[in-house]
C-alpha cells in the first residue's frame, strides 16, 4: 500500500469512530436526561461516563477478544473479562462523584433516578461494550468464512489445474512406436511408388490433426472418434498385410452423443501394441454400442498363452484408468483380463455424465 492509501485508510478509521462516539454520546445524554433539566446538565452527565465506556470497549474488542476469547482461551477470558468489570465499575463510581458531584457541583440527590444507580450505569456502559464486541465477532466470523472460502477456492484451482494438465498429458499418451511404424511403412510404400501412398497420407495427416489439435477440444462427437479409429486401423491393416484380422461391430449413427476426444483409440492403440499373432495372425475384435446415455466398448486382442500379462499392466491402461477417473469419477466401470489366448477390456460408462475440468 502506497503511503496515501494508509493515510485515507487511518483517518477514515478515525473519523468513523467519531461518529460513532458522538452518537453514544448523544443516546446517554437523551438516556440520562430528566425531563425537567437541561441539555447541559445530561451533557454533561453522559460525557464523564463516556472515556469509561470508550476505555471499557476498546480493552474488550482489541486485547480481551483477540488475545483470549478468539484464540479460545476461556478462562483467561472470563477471569480478565470479571477484572474488566470491576475496574469499569470503580471508574464509574468515580465518574460520578468525584467528576460530576465535586466537580461541577451538581447535587447527588437532585439527579435522576439512572444517575444515582451504579447498577444503571454499568447496564448502560456494558450495552454498548457487548454490542460492539458482537460487531466485531460477526465481523471476524465472517472474515474467516471469506478467508477459508478463498484459500478453499485457490486449492480447488490448484487442483483443477493440476487435473487439466494431467488430463491434456494422458489424452495425448498414443506411442511414438505407433508414429514410427507408420512412417517406415510410408517411406517403403513411396521407394514402391505404391498406389496406397497417397491414401496413407491422408490417413496419417487426418489422425495427427485429430491427436493434435481436435484433442484439446472438451468433447467430440463419437462419430469423429470412430473415424479415427477406422484411419488408424486402416493404417495398420497397411503395415500387417495379410498378419491381421480385425473384427468391427461400430454403431453408424453417432452423431448426437459426444465424448471426450481420444477416449477410445488408446483402447486400439493399446491392442496392437501388446498384441501377438496366433496362427500366424494378429486378431483383433472391436464392439461398440452406445445410446443417449450409456456406451458400452469392447476390445479384444491375441495373445499366446505363455505371454506375460504387459497388456494389462502396462503404462497404456495405466493412463487410460486414470483419465477415466477424472472423467468419469462415479458413472463408468472398467475392466481387464487374459483369457487363454485372448485379451479383453470391456469399457461401460454414462457419456452424459462427463465431469469436465475447466
Amino acid at each position: 500500500m502506497t503511503a496515501g492509501t494508509l493515510a485515507y485508510i487511518f483517518w477514515r478509521k478515525i473519523a468513523l469512530h467519531s461518529i460513532f462516539w458522538f452518537l453514544v454520546l448523544s443516546f446517554f445524554s437523551y438516556f440520562l436526561g430528566a425531563p425537567n433539566e437541561n441539555l447541559f446538565y445530561s451533557g454533561s452527565f453522559a460525557a464523564f461516563l463516556l472515556p469509561v465506556t470508550m476505555a471499557t470497549t476498546y480493552t474488550t474488542i482489541y486485547y480481551l477478544l483477540p488475545g483470549f476469547l478468539l484464540k479460545k482461551k476461556y478462562l483467561l477470558f472470563s477471569l480478565y473479562s470479571f477484572y474488566t468489570l470491576v475496574l469499569s465499575a470503580f471508574a464509574i463510581v468515580i465518574s460520578i462523584f468525584y467528576g460530576f458531584v465535586f466537580m461541577l457541583n451538581m447535587d447527588y440527590h437532585g439527579m435522576p433516578a439512572p444517575g444515582r444507580s451504579l447498577l444503571s450505569m454499568m447496564v448502560l456502559v456494558y450495552l454498548v461494550v457487548i454490542l460492539v464486541s458482537a460487531f466485531i465477532l460477526l465481523k471476524q466470523n465472517y472474515s474467516s468464512i471469506a478467508e477459508n472460502r478463498a484459500l478453499e477456492n485457490k486449492f480447488l484451482e490448484a487442483q483443477l489445474k493440476l487435473k487439466e494438465q494431467e488430463l491434456h498429458y494422458l489424452k495425448l499418451q498414443v506411442h511414438p512406436h505407433f508414429l514410427f511404424n507408420t512412417l517406415n511403412t510410408l517411406y517403403g510404400h513411396a521407394l514402391k511408388k505404391s498406389i496406397e501412398t497417397p491414401d496413407m497420407i491422408l490417413k496419417l495427416s487426418n489422425l495427427l490433426d485429430y491427436l493434435l489439435y481436435q484433442a484439446d477440444k472438451p468433447l467430440v462427437s463419437l462419430s469423429s472418434e470412430i473415424e479415427h479409429i477406422k484411419d488408424y486401423i486402416s493404417l495398420e491393416q497397411i503395415r500387417f498385410r495379410d498378419n491381421l484380422l480385425v473384427d468391427l461391430d461400430l454403431p453408424a449413427a453417432t452423431e448426437n452423443i459426444e465424448i471426450p476426444p481420444m477416449l477410445l483409440i488408446p483402447f486400439v492403440e493399446n491392442s496392437f501394441k501388446h498384441g501377438q499373432a496366433v496362427d500366424g495372425k494378429l486378431k483383433i475384435s472391436i464392439r461398440l454400442q452406445a445410446d443417449k446415455e450409456h456406451l458400452q466398448f469392447t476390445i479384444k486382442n491375441s495373445v499366446k498363452d505363455d505371454q506375460q500379462s504387459e497388456t494389462q499392466n502396462g503404462l497404456g491402461l495405466k493412463n487410460l484408468k486414470k483419465r477415466l477417473q477424472l472423467l468419469y469419477p462415479d458413472t463408468h466401470s472398467f475392466s481387464a483380463e487374459k483369457i487363454g489366448n485372448s485379451f479383453e477390456a470391456h469399457l461401460s460408462l454414462i457419456h452424459s455424465k462427463v465431469y469436465l475440468h475447466g
